[in-house]
């Protein structure tokens, strides 16, 4: 694209017309946009445009927007994208151009333009880019000789953004590389405009705000520039001149700036500089305290009296949690003595962490407006960076080395806060809050388990006296609901704690609240039930059973449904998590399955119109799956039910394509398929030709699924799969998936579903081809997955069609095929099999092959008989971990680039692992009794063969295998 007065002239018209209300004319200029957007040049040209002074400032703001874009798209597009990239020349002309338009251009453009100068140095910087910062340095210096902090805020901006990549990043030698050019290039004319600008604040203390703001934003962003440079190690620069850098930023912790204090957005910006100083310091204290160390007790006492001023108003939040963290820091460090003396933690507890721990107004407002959010960071625990949690934490760091003095504090501030509440419940209720969340959040996890302790109450005592009176609350819908909230939250983190009686006691209390209008109360009384399903007792036993809920089922399962009825709730993944659980438990009558598979498929129907919420779909499905199986499972002629009533959502999705969903309801029709006896019904025959669609098999994210549906028609209807050419089609299919490597295995389990259902007779037309088509593979892919795919699947034709077949049909493609491929892969990759049935499955094959093939019989080839013998016993006498080298694949990314791994199996719906060896009990036990067979055919031949090929090893667990099992192997057996 030329840039010239038309190009400028059509360039302008477009970008008016995407502003316009219309959406005709909007569409129409997008349209041009993206034509134009394929040609060489278009990103400089619209750069240009932006340059262009005599445009009107929407156009050009309109045209950075769609730079920036542009260059997100092309300047390093996906390898498996269609779209064009960015030719070099014109890079490196947008690179020439970008910085010095970027700070001459207005405010809301310059911000585009940054944020365009950053992608680039995403890619580009600094290798490819190495003119980028000492034009940054210059232009900085020039700003800062005119005094120009529009244009110093501009550069430090767009260095903070390029810079982040060292707070991310893992430590590499590329990556220290890079760090040490830009320190070289950035570190002193960082400092520089830091100390002149430190000083013109100390001079122009009592100027108006107008002049104050751009000086504390400078020294904020130069604050964050420091964080990332200094957050993978310390730099030298920065411990020779630490004193200078520690020395003004104490400044911004001790000093008052009334100028801007007493304004609401001057404030803010104090707030935010003071919070830029804690994160640094905490930085220090956790990565260089040695160095920090004189520095220490200057920046505590100024952090403290800090937080003693702080107030609670959410505009103060970051800096109180920054401030706090730094002192939780320092209170597990080795400096942690500055809290011993007499009254600290006293004052601490009283001052900070009380205050912080209170409900305030805005996390009412939080519990009542975004349930969601309030349950993310209440329940969920990503809540570190508010002040609630945050508070809490220092009173856990502090406790790591005064444990006595915290938790006797801290308990006399429940009974105190509690006692407050006792006097005045309806004005004092968030006192009682904050003694629960005391609890709860200073509870301690047991290791390697989901039960937590704490010292500071007796929870039975603390659970009767104080959580009860909320629970046995009559109306669930009284105030205050944060209270019936902060119970449910108390009962579900100490349940293990709770006795089994005192629980069922209580347990239609809990059925009750899921009636409470509150979103958040009704989630965690879902949440308290399902989480008290999962208890197991020190037996492993599960403490609740369905002996337990049965009496309340019918109430339970109504008032779940009910809840979701409730405006919000309308996808409450922690309702539909309980109803999953209480159907995995529940013992499942007809009157339980009626309205249950009414309800999930009414949730399922309104979802399929709209998915929203992953993990709330997630458990619909799951919900219908655990249904199914456990009522099926005891019930078979409920199949019937299922299918009328999940038929139709299932043909909802796989007609109108909710791709969301497509995998669920294929999984869902494999269950339903394999419930069924033979001959499968009509209905589900009629599915069976879409499934051999290519088109279906092209989106990565279905292949599971359909795999595990294929599987299930090919095992319930082998028959009928054989007529009109079908078989041909799946093996087409399996060809297909096992030609990717992301799809391989995928392909041999049709394969070998293919092997288990259908006779060799059937299968012998296509023989050739599948072996023709797997070792082809073979020649280019010898990955250890492929390799033990390939084992199994040979092992299963032999055992379910004999080693005369196996061999011939492979030796038909090449003569003498099969005997290299036991060679060069049979025999070495045994020993990585692993798996109960996969091993067993390639163990009896192994020794069929030694006692049953005349190929290994005869006397050429001994050594390969004896060598198979040895993988065998390597196979069966070692534990995994000791046979078995971890050997992660690397993805190809040719292969896997733009593959969306949305597939999530069923864990309800999951295909049992069938034995295809029932009858063989032991196949330690197979092997030392063929063995035997064999060598009373041949008296004398073998031994002498065990003795060289096999591993001294192996040859005395051997001899220990027949005498486990009272067997011989001719006279004189290997005795090692």
């Amino acid at each position: 694209m030329e840039w010239n007065p038309q190009d400028l002239h059509t360039l302008s018209q477009c970008f008016v017309n995407t502003l316009s209300p219309s959406p005709e004319p909007r569409r129409r200029a997008e349209a041009i946009l993206s034509d134009f957007s394929q040609k060489p040049n278009y990103g400089l040209a619209v750069l240009r445009l932006v340059a262009e002074p005599n445009v009107a400032e929407e156009i050009r703001q309109a045209a950075s927007v769609n730079f920036k874009n542009h260059l997100k798209v092309r300047w390093s597009p996906a390898p498996n994208s269609d779209e064009p990239r960015i030719q070099d020349a014109e890079k490196e002309q947008i690179k020439a151009l970008i910085v010095s338009l970027m700070l001459n251009a207005t405010p809301r453009i310059q911000g585009q333009l940054s944020e365009a100068l950053v992608l680039i140095g995403k890619h580009d910087f600094p290798r490819l880019w190495p003119n980028l910062l000492p034009e940054l340095t210059g232009s900085l210096q020039k700003a800062s000789q005119a005094g120009d902090y529009a244009s110093i805020n501009g550069i430090l901006g767009t260095a903070n953004s390029i810079f982040k990549k060292f707070r991310h990043e893992f430590k590499t030698n590329e990556l220290l590389y890079d760090l040490k050019y830009c320190l070289e290039n950035f570190a002193a004319p960082l400092l520089e405009i830091f100390l002149k600008t430190a000083n013109l604040i100390e001079s122009a203390a009592n100027a108006d705000a107008t002049a104050l703001k751009p000086l504390f934003e400078s020294q904020r962003l130069c604050c964050r520039v420091f964080f990332s440079l200094n957050y993978q190690e310390l730099p030298e620069f920065f411990e020779d001149h630490m004193n200078e850098w520690m020395t003004e930023q104490m400044k911004y912790l001790a000093n008052s700036y009334p100028a801007l204090e007493n304004s609401a957005d001057g404030l803010a910006l104090v707030d935010e500089l003071r919070a830029a100083v804690c994160e640094n310091i905490n930085l220090y204290m956790e990565k260089n305290e040695e160095e920090f160390q004189a520095y220490l007790n200057g920046f505590a006492l100024a952090v403290w009296n800090l937080l003693t001023t702080v107030s609670q108003s959410p505009s103060h939040d970051q800096l109180a949690v920054t401030a706090i963290k730094f002192l939780t820091t320092v209170s597990t460090s080795v400096h942690h003595s500055l809290f011993a003396g007499e009254g600290v933690i006293p004052q601490i507890c009283q001052g900070i962490v009380i205050p912080n721990v209170m409900l305030r107004d805005e996390d009412t407002e939080l519990f009542e407006m975004n349930y969601i959010e309030f349950i993310r960071r209440d329940m969920e625990g990503s809540d570190l960076d508010t002040r609630r949690r945050i508070a809490c934490e220092l009173l856990k760091g502090i406790a790591t080395n005064y444990k006595p003095q915290v938790t006797n504090l801290v308990s006399l501030q429940i009974q105190n806060l509690l006692t407050s509440f006792a006097a005045n419940p309806e004005k004092n209720w968030k006192d009682k809050d904050c003694a629960i969340y005391l609890v709860v959040s200073l509870a301690t996890k047991k290791a390697g388990g989901t039960s937590v302790t704490t010292d500071l109450v007796d929870v039975q005592s603390f659970f009767g006296s104080v959580i009860v009176p909320e629970l046995q609350s009559q109306d669930v819908n009284g105030f205050p609901p944060m209270l019936k909230a902060g119970a449910l939250k108390f009962f579900t983190m100490f349940r293990t704690h709770i006795p089994k009686p005192m629980t069922l006691q209580f347990f239609p209390d809990l059925i009750r609240f899921l009636c409470a209008e509150s979103n958040v109360v009704h989630s965690y009384a879902a949440s308290c039930i399902e989480k008290l399903l999962l208890v197991k007792d020190e037996s492993g036993q599960a403490r609740y059973t369905s002996v337990d809920i049965s009496p309340v089922l019918p109430q339970l399962m109504n008032n779940l449904f009910e809840a979701l009825q409730v405006p919000e709730s309308e996808e409450n993944q922690y309702i539909m998590k309980c109803i999953m659980r209480v159907l995995g438990v529940a013992d499942i009558s007809r009157e339980i399955v009626g309205p249950c598979i009414t309800g999930l498929t009414s949730v399922l129907n309104k979802a399929c119109e709209n998915p929203k919420n992953p993990v709330f779909n997630h458990y619909v499905f799951e919900s219908v799956a655990v249904l199914v199986k456990r009522a099926c499972g005891k019930d078979a002629p409920l199949i019937a039910v299922f299918e009328i009533n999940l038929f139709p959502s299932i043909q909802k999705i796989l007609v109108e394509d909710v791709q969301e969903f497509y995998p669920y309801a294929l999984q869902l029709l494999a269950q339903l398929v394999e419930l069924n006896r033979p001959p499968i019904p009509q209905s589900y025959m009629q599915i069976f030709p879409m499934l051999l669609s290519p088109d279906l098999w092209r989106k990565a994210s279905n292949v599971p699924a359909l795999v595990r549906l294929l599987q299930a028609f090919l095992k319930k209807a082998p028959h009928e799969l054989n007529q009109e050419g079908s078989l041909r089609q799946v093996l087409e299919i399996s060809n297909k998936l096992v030609s990717a490597r992301s799809t391989d295995e995928q392909g041999f389990y049709v394969l070998n579903t293919v092997v288990e259902s259908l006779d060799f007779n059937v299968i012998v037309p296509y023989i050739g081809q599948i072996w023709s088509s797997l070792f082809t593979v073979l020649q280019t892919r010898q990955s250890p997955k492929y390799i033990k795919c390939l084992l199994i699947f040979m092992s299963l034709v032999l055992v379910k069609h004999g080693s005369t077949n196996l061999v011939e049909s492979v030796n038909g493609i090449q003569a003498n095929l099969f005997l290299m491929i036991l060679g060069q892969f049979w025999i070495s990759n045994l020993t990585h099999i692993t798996g109960f049935i996969e091993t067993k499955l390639t163990a009896v094959a192994s020794t069929r092959l030694l006692c049953e093939s005349q190929m290994l019989l005869d006397a050429a080839a001994v050594e390969h008989w004896g060598k198979l013998l040895n993988s065998i016993i390597t196979l069966l006498s070692r534990a995994e971990q000791d046979r078995v080298e971890e050997d992660p694949e690397m993805p190809e990314f040719a292969e896997n680039v733009g593959y969306s791994a949305t597939f999530i199996r069923l864990h309800n719906a999951g295909k049992t692992e069938d034995d295809p060896l029932k009858d063989i009990r032991d196949a330690k036990e197979f092997l030392v009794t063929s063995l035997a067979r064999l060598s009373a055919q041949f008296p004398g031949r073998y031994p002498q063969i065990i003795s060289q090929y096999v591993e001294p090893a192996n040859q005395a667990e051997l001899l220990r295998l027949c005498n486990s099992y009272n067997c011989q192997i001719g006279p004189g057996t290997v005795d090692p």
